[in-house]
């Protein structure tokens, strides 16, 4: 985590040095200090996978659905940089796009969790 917050400091102070030179390369830095982070958040995913899987043990669980998390879990990410790098550079109204898209992406990967919920609920009815 320290290395996290290193890089992301390190990028800031960098970002707010060279705005003031030229506003492009602060926007240009932070961009590339975000996709530094999102690496490294990437590389810790496999983690949270292990975590996932381990769950299969205590309940039976159909492979789909852990794909299906793993993909939401990823669109969440994507899109949460996404908009934050839009808002930074100014264009909130791009990023509050990027956000939606995300969540409706999101919810449109989630039918089929939400239809076997239903199926289970309507079955027991």
């Amino acid at each position: 985590m320290i290395k996290i917050a290193s890089i992301g400091i390190i990028t800031v102070i960098l970002a707010v040095f060279c705005k003031g030179i030229k506003n492009e390369y602060g926007i240009y830095l932070a961009i590339a200090g975000c996709v530094m982070l999102l690496y490294l958040a990437v590389n810790r995913l496999s983690g949270i996978v292990d975590i996932i899987s381990s769950f299969k043990g205590y309940i039976t669980i159909d492979n789909l659905y852990i794909v299906i998390l793993l993909k939401m879990l990823g669109i969440a990410f994507v899109a949460e940089v996404s908009a934050a790098i839009c808002r930074d550079a100014g264009y909130s109204s791009v990023s509050s796009l990027v956000e939606l898209i995300g969540k409706l992406s999101i919810l449109l990967t989630s039918a089929p969790i939400l239809e076997a919920l239903l199926d289970t609920v309507f079955s027991i009815i």
